[in-house]
């Protein structure tokens, strides 16, 4: 194999590794200011895809009329040099974007989110002429045509393959988002710069200004937050979300992706804060009032950093605890800051339905709130979840279920009410006053406001007695389904949220 056809294949394997890196790295560059939501995920495939395609066009264009490698290897060149710019580029456009979703200004919001997507357009039309660009540098023949191009398409695959592997395995949880951008810069530049010395002799050591740049963007240009707010006191990205934990006053915050919600609060002197989390130290008491009141044994699912498992092991003392968090880091993170250390808490890091699938054990309350914001899977949603939750629910347990709402915007909360209500006989709703979220509670059997009451009038925990007073204001019975139920064959969770992020955007009122 001659040095020409190993650079070629050398620079289509690496010029495919970037443009993957560089979109699995773009979400998460996207994420701390907008979310990490489908919306955002369609604008980035999309434009990713267009960019793609008029880069196919302009690299055949090109290699007909100008069929010189340096050519090519001059436009992956610029290719680097446009990928190491992306992280500092960004940083005024986030501003501007963070200025958009702060005020609601649905003009600005719009312009930042194209701006932001403008960052990828010249590196990926630029990576888009690579493969045809290849193609025709390879065919001596029209016999061999086919050859070639199966191989230089194979070849990208391999390449694309890499940098979704690597990016989202290695280097973004290793390295950062902002130095995964670096490292395809320089390695795409590297490569660039072998092929151009190779053609253009000592003229095209001139390029290797552009590895440099990499590195030294690596070593000085990547300090200071991702995205800088007030109380900001960590900050990192894990497999899963982009972590902040702000402190307010003396209050500690766990926020996550675009940070529009709070996950988790912890107060070192206080255990009722004033949140949605407070109401569920309530759902134990939603029972007959014959029952017999025990609290056994609860189940957490989207843990984050354990707000309610402190709350519970402050009041009920050291009840067991099974803790379900799919993110590892969130854990990490909810240790060093948010006081999660509960002797009785056991914590898996995994899926929450697939830890009910595989576990044989009853619970007195199963606690869901699984958001990634600003979603909730969809598989935690649905009638077939429930009724698995339901099926691990000891005499006389309930399931509660966080949903985040707008002053007078119930959509999400009326939908996960019916799916729960094709499940379970009773299904009640507390909407919290002091923020836009209502506690969804199915009981497993009949219960009524006066059972309720009954049963809270056993509490002697002053803080209980004073959680259930402000249950008992804001209750209400959600008697029938206003929705269809959610069902694991169709559960249009994102459509509802949607329309609440829609109405949010033109009303300026955030759900959460």
């Amino acid at each position: 194999m001659t040095w020409r056809r190993l650079a070629l294949l050398t620079l289509v394997l690496t010029g495919g590794m970037s443009g993957m890196a560089v979109e699995m790295a773009g979400s998460r560059l996207l994420a701390p200011y907008f979310g990490d939501s489908l919306i955002v995920w369609a604008n980035l495939i999309g434009l990713i895809l267009l960019y793609l395609t008029v880069g196919y066009y302009l690299g055949g264009w090109l290699a007909d009329r100008m069929p010189r490698p340096e050519v090519l290897f001059r436009l992956t060149a610029a290719a680097a040099l446009a990928i190491a710019l992306i992280p500092m580029v960004s940083r005024p456009v986030f501003s501007l974007a963070a200025t958009g979703f702060a005020t609601a200004r649905w003009g600005l919001l719009v312009s930042s989110f194209l701006g932001v997507m403008l960052l990828f357009a010249a590196p990926m039309i630029l990576l888009g002429c690579v493969s045809p660009f290849a193609i025709r540098l390879s065919v001596r023949g029209l016999h061999a045509t086919g050859r070639v191009a199966g191989s230089i398409y194979g070849v990208s695959t391999v390449g694309s393959l890499l940098g979704t592997f690597l990016s989202v395995f290695v280097s973004i949880p290793t390295l950062g988002t902002r130095r995964t951008f670096l490292l395809m810069a320089l390695a795409l530049g590297v490569v660039s710069l072998w092929g151009l010395v190779q053609t253009l002799g000592r003229r095209g050591w001139l390029y290797a200004l552009i590895p440099l740049l990499a590195v030294l963007l690596w070593m000085w240009g990547t300090g200071g937050a991702i995205r800088p707010v007030a109380g900001l006191i960590y900050e990192g990205e894990s497999a899963y979300n982009y972590i902040q934990v702000r402190q307010q006053g003396e209050e500690f915050i766990l926020k996550l992706n675009e940070g529009e919600g709070n996950q988790s609060a912890y107060h070192p002197d206080r255990i009722l804060l004033s949140r949605i989390f407070d109401y569920f130290l309530a759902a134990p008491f939603f029972r007959p009032a014959d029952a017999p009141w025990t609290l056994e044994r609860v189940c957490l699912i989207g843990l984050a950093g354990g707000t309610m498992a402190r709350q519970y092991a402050a009041v009920y003392g050291p009840v067991p605890m099974d803790g379900v968090e799919i993110d590892p880091q969130i854990v990490v993170v909810a240790r060093r800051y948010l006081d999660l250390h509960v002797p009785s808490l056991e914590i898996t890091i995994g899926d929450g339905r697939y830890f009910l699938q595989q576990k044989d054990c009853r619970y007195d309350v199963i606690i869901v709130d699984a958001y990634r914001p600003p979603y909730i899977p969809f598989h935690l949603t649905t009638t077939e979840f429930f009724a698995e939750a339901r099926d691990h629910l000891a005499p006389h347990g309930v399931v509660a279920v966080n949903a985040a709402r707008t002053a007078d915007d119930f959509t999400l909360v009326d939908a996960l009410a019916s799916t729960l209500k094709a499940v379970f006989p009773t299904v009640w709703i507390v909407d919290a006053a002091e923020s836009h979220n209502s506690m969804i509670v199915a009981a497993a059997e009949p219960v009524s406001a006066a059972d309720f009451q009954q049963q809270s009038a056993r509490a002697t925990h002053p803080l209980l007695v004073e959680v259930l007073a402000r249950t008992t204001a804001h209750l209400r019975p959600f008697t029938s389904a206003t929705m269809p139920p959610l069902r694991d064959d169709r559960a249009p969770i994102e459509q509802v949220i949607h329309q609440m992020i829609w109405r949010f955007a033109w009303e300026g009122e955030a759900p959460g």
